[in-house]
């Protein structure tokens, strides 16, 4: 069996073991901070860690013509600045295993807009590998015994629907962007406009006062701001090289997998027990992601 990872392919995993660790930090972070104040300050770690980047690597920041930066800034609002609030709200209502579950309605929103706005397919024996991925989340996440209010659950599955559609949206409009140019300044405008958004929302929302409670608090939180590196500033980095140089589908169904991995971390972390429904599912999602990779 020849196995066929291209880098982009591998950037996608990496995504997953990224976001998945943010995740299970958010979730500790969550218990403390506001949807929108945990989007502020992940932002903000996010941006001085791309900063940072480009003066260690001793780049320039790459000049975007006039629509390129429109478009950009779009993206950053649709996907960051409302698709970000919206996954942390759902998951401060359900919590890290019901997020997930909602979570695997992204691989199927990416299909069916790459299809639509690029005309782009993947191989039929691709998409057997993505419903085995989501087969193994839905089996590893489900859990029949929800103590969650009703309006909890519902406004929750309606925030984690609406922030896998903003995400899969914002980062295709990206695509004729990231041919040509590093994804680095890309994530430094898009997540700068996430700010700026963020920024508002409080103040307009809670006054100047709360923004500053949100900053003192925010950066003593150590499960924030290493949230935020893990999730934001390294899972960004890797999510859009995934996106560059691997199709979208692909890309998705490996992005899928941070559900899983979010399953052992939590078993190591936060010390929920693994059942032998949770390793079947580890195991279903594996082997479809095996089946997608020499596909």
């Amino acid at each position: 069996m020849k196995f066929n990872l291209n880098i982009g392919d591998i950037y996608a995993i990496l995504t997953a073991v990224s976001w998945s660790t943010g995740v299970i930090l958010f979730d500790i972070a969550g218990r403390k901070l506001n949807s929108i104040q945990m989007s502020l300050l992940k932002n903000i770690v996010g941006v001085f860690g791309f900063v940072l980047f480009l003066i260690i690597k001793g780049d320039s920041f790459f000049l975007f013509s006039k629509n390129e930066f429109i478009v950009l800034v779009i993206s950053g609002v649709i996907g960051v600045g409302l698709g970000d609030i919206f996954f942390l709200a759902c998951l401060r209502r359900l919590g890290s295993s019901l997020t997930a579950i909602i979570s695997t309605s992204y691989s199927f929103i990416i299909f069916i807009l790459a299809y639509l706005m690029y005309s782009e397919t993947i191989s039929l024996l691709s998409y057997f590998g993505g419903v085995l991925v989501i087969a193994g989340v839905i089996i590893g996440t489900l859990d029949k015994s929800i103590k969650k209010e009703s309006r909890d659950i519902y406004m929750g599955i309606l925030f984690g629907v609406l922030a896998q559609l903003f995400t899969a949206y914002s980062v295709l409009l990206l695509r004729p962007i990231m041919d040509n140019h590093p994804v680095v300044p890309i994530a430094l405008v898009r997540f700068s406009t996430g700010i700026i958004f963020s920024l508002s929302a409080i103040i307009y929302l809670d006054g100047v006062h709360i923004l500053k409670q949100t900053i003192t608090k925010g950066f003593s939180n150590i499960s924030m701001i290493t949230g935020a590196f893990f999730g934001t500033f390294l899972s960004v980095i890797f999510w859009l090289s995934g996106f560059k140089y691997t199709l979208a589908g692909r890309a998705a169904i490996y992005n899928q997998l941070s559900t899983i991995f979010i399953i052992l971390l939590a078993a190591i972390f936060l010390k929920e027990i693994m059942t032998k429904r949770k390793w079947f599912s580890v195991f279903l999602a594996m082997s479809g992601a095996i089946i997608v990779s020499v596909s």
